[in-house]
């Protein structure tokens, strides 16, 4: 026996990888008349200006097969046996050869967003081509607008913004939890936790021009408090985005709240007093949804645990829907007072405001079910088509009508996470960030991923403290804006512009982008 365990031992230490060859590619025609573009590998990571970097490092342990007690190393190209144990002296735990591997291809990708020129989202969309063909008339203008903006999505690089602030003396050190812009993108209400527990709330102002660069400024009024915020929204009461609806969670005997907040209150500028604070005390709560339809004229709504709560934030009067999960995703229609709920049961259905009647759940308008716990809820303009994700990585775009799936985006990663949603329907764009830190963006008319933007900070042992929070626009900083994403990560913030000769703001980066002009012109 002794000697058949030996030799088993060298059997195994000897194996190598064998050639695959049973590899298989999966094209899917895109063909989207009058305008044709063929795109392959339109699954998860295919088609990002990244794929190529994830393939060539995840394709060598793909062919290798699972051993239980070993590990294959593609570099080696040979298995080693994993040592029983969890301690910190170990180099050969599933956790941290797991861990080794994204850092690896998150490097890898990060080399790759830095060259100048990438990939086009789809094969062979070039902007001479898209020119040629509107030209021609065989493109009209609004497919021609939405490949151009895909074409942009796939050029954008990472800056970094350095917030201004009156106290330069203390840089933020405190990890961003929250980020929430305002309707027209020129105020972001930000949430850090900080070190010692609890966290602080502020407003950050952006201000930019299409000429020149983007600038933020953190208001000095910063709220500190010892609970956490579980959800937040912007309020519309004496005007558009007048307050910011605030969710706590409870505390040992402290019972959780529903906070409206004057924006006034986080301003470098405004001594006058707030026109209106009030709070309201509300068991656990998971979502919040302010309603802007005049129907349920400074109505929101509160998602708790088996509850649904509307509320007038004036007068306090609070109607009470029962329901069978927790709701952990809400979003109001504009057209009419319909309050849409995402449930940890995977159940979404929808709430008529008009309608009194409670009994045998015959105030829910209509019901579907996503398969698994709905983190967020997206209603299309048309407000007949509904986004929802789930914890399972799944984002489906349903038919309100026929409460039916009509398309799917390939991609997405969650297990646990409560992670939101980001639509542009102007640019035709659908982003979200995963649990795996990277964002992914999407094309909103046939699911197509666009591009895969990796985390400028590594994975952290936490892992929550590392998923970037993200706002995207096309006018960051108002009507005179800036295109592009704002991305916060840990205690940074980062700006991906559409423009190509984008100035930083930072010290010499406007130099530096006009030399890279320069360089261009000549060229």
């Amino acid at each position: 026996m002794k000697r058949g365990r030996g030799r088993h031992g060298r059997y195994f230490g000897k194996w190598r990888r064998a050639p695959s060859t049973n590899r298989s590619h999966h094209s899917s025609g895109y063909d989207e008349s009058p305008d044709r573009y063929s795109a392959s590998n339109d699954g998860a990571e295919a088609g990002s200006s990244a794929s190529s970097c994830t393939t060539s490092l995840t394709s060598s342990t793909s062919s290798a097969p699972d051993l239980p007690g070993f590990y294959f190393d593609p570099e080696k190209n040979r298995y080693f046996r994993l040592l029983p144990g969890h301690n910190n002296c170990n180099p050969l735990t599933n956790e941290m050869l797991r861990a080794k591997e994204h850092e690896q291809r998150r490097s890898a990708m990060l080399l790759e967003d830095e060259q100048p020129r990438k990939k086009a989202p789809r094969t062979g969309l070039n902007t001479s081509l898209l020119l040629q063909n509107r030209h021609l008339g065989l493109l009209p203008p609004s497919s021609y607008c939405r490949l151009i903006h895909e074409l942009k999505v796939s050029g954008m690089r990472r800056y970094k913004l350095e917030v201004q602030s009156s106290d330069s003396s203390s840089p933020n050190t405190d990890n961003f939890r929250h980020i929430v812009a305002d309707s027209t993108c020129e105020r972001i209400f930000t949430v850090n936790d900080v070190s010692h527990g609890g966290c602080k709330y502020g407003i950050m102002n952006l201000g930019g021009c299409s000429k020149g660069s983007l600038s933020v400024e953190m208001c000095d009024n910063l709220y500190f408090t010892n609970r956490k915020v579980n959800s937040i929204c912007w309020a519309s009461v004496s005007h558009a985005d007048s307050h910011v609806l605030l969710c706590l969670v409870s505390i040992s005997e402290t019972p959780g709240c529903v906070s409206v907040l004057p924006a006034s209150l986080f301003s470098n500028s405004n001594p006058d007093q707030p026109g209106m604070l009030c709070s309201f005390k509300i068991s656990t709560v998971w979502s919040c949804a302010w309603c802007l339809n005049p129907q349920a004229d400074k109505t929101f709504s509160t998602g708790l645990s088996r509850q649904v709560i509307v509320t007038n934030a004036v007068t306090g009067r609070r109607q009470t829907y029962s329901v069978g999960s927790d709701v952990l995703a809400q979003q109001f229609a504009l057209r009419a007072p319909v309050l849409f709920n995402g449930c940890r049961s995977g159940e979404i259905f929808s709430i008529d405001l008009r309608q009194r009647s409670r009994r045998d759940h015959s105030w829910k308008a209509c019901r579907f079910q996503q398969g698994s716990a709905v983190t967020s809820v997206r209603l299309l303009q048309d407000e007949n088509y509904l986004l929802a994700s789930d914890m399972q990585g799944k984002i489906k775009l349903w038919d309100i009508r026929t409460t039916r799936p009509v398309k799917n985006y390939e991609g997405h990663h969650n297990e646990y996470a409560y992670l939101p949603l980001h639509v542009n329907e102007e640019e035709g764009l659908l982003l979200a960030v995963g649990q795996d830190c990277y964002t992914r963006l999407w094309s909103l008319s046939d699911g197509h991923l666009l591009r895969t933007i990796p985390s400028p900070h590594p994975a952290g042992k936490d892992g929550f403290d590392s998923i970037p929070n993200v706002v995207f626009s096309s006018q960051l900083g108002g009507c005179k804006g800036l295109p592009g994403l704002l991305m916060a990560v840990e205690q940074d913030l980062y700006y991906y512009p559409y423009n190509s000769d984008y100035q930083d703001a930072t010290p010499g980066g406007e130099a530096a982008a006009a030399l890279g002009s320069k360089r261009r012109t000549e060229a």
